[in-house]
């Protein structure tokens, strides 16, 4: 009688208590150096891939939190219930109302999306058109498409000027002028996930700093990730207003 010598029980345990792992780490855990082993006991336990770091993070599906979008962020890994890359991109764009900009997707998925946004076009899985000087990237079908970019032109030439009155417009910006850098990052970060799809370049606009400023505190915050010994001390930044005023008085007294 064969005894196995190698038991996904020891990648399912492993994987339990890590929630993600990279393959010579499972190999390590099964004490063998062949890649083709450790993959063919993932197999038994049904894993799912990272489409993040080349593929290179594994999991369970059992462990997955996936989100209405059907993606999972563990830190910087990066999983889809579409599995690869490749199929997320055609899923969401094929499924979307007005196609996407690759910047947008790239702000969605956290990876860079250019490459394989070309094989799918290359492949003719989907099709782009120029919207604004950019390519918009759309559904193969023509009668979907058309209609992805008559609803991106629609919503392009809207114009939302009154979504937020001046009076609250000008009590954000006054708070937003007593954080310090971190913390008005994350409160921009905050807001724009509050108000969701564009919220970035809504909210950019509004307090008045870079977009990517924005996105990076949404990031930060979606995978909880923040650096409280960066909060700037007591004592630091700009000195007080009332600490100049008596040097101030005396030099209009003289």
């Amino acid at each position: 009688m064969k005894i196995e010598r190698f038991r996904s029980t020891s990648l399912r345990k492993y994987l339990k208590t890590h929630i993600v792992a990279t393959l010579p780490e499972l190999k390590e855990i099964l004490g063998t150096v062949v890649d083709k082993t450790v993959i063919r006991k993932l197999k038994e336990l049904s894993y799912i891939k990272s489409y993040s770091h080349a593929g290179s993070y594994y999991s369970l599906p059992k462990l997955a939190q996936f989100d209405k979008q059907g993606l999972w962020f563990v830190g910087s890994v990066r999983f889809s219930q579409k599995s690869t890359l490749l199929e997320t991109l055609e899923t969401f764009v094929i499924k979307s109302e007005n196609g996407y900009f690759a910047h947008e997707l790239k702000e969605f998925l956290f990876v860079s999306v250019k490459e394989t946004l070309l094989r799918l076009i290359r492949t003719d899985r989907l099709s782009r058109k120029k919207v604004s000087g950019l390519y918009l990237y759309c559904s193969p079908e023509i009668e979907i498409c058309k209609k992805q970019l008559m609803n991106r032109h629609t919503s392009n030439s809207e114009v939302d000027t009154e979504w937020i009155s001046d009076k609250a417009k000008a009590a954000i910006i006054l708070f937003v002028s007593l954080l310090d850098e971190q913390q008005r990052r994350l409160f921009a970060g905050l807001e724009s996930i509050m108000w969701g799809y564009g919220g970035d370049q809504k909210v950019a606009e509004l307090i008045g700093i870079n977009k990517n400023t924005v996105a990076k505190g949404r990031r930060q915050l979606l995978e909880q990730n923040v650096d409280e010994d960066k909060i700037r001390k007591a004592g630091g930044g700009r000195k007080s207003v009332k600490k100049k005023l008596p040097t101030l008085s005396k030099k209009l007294k003289s």
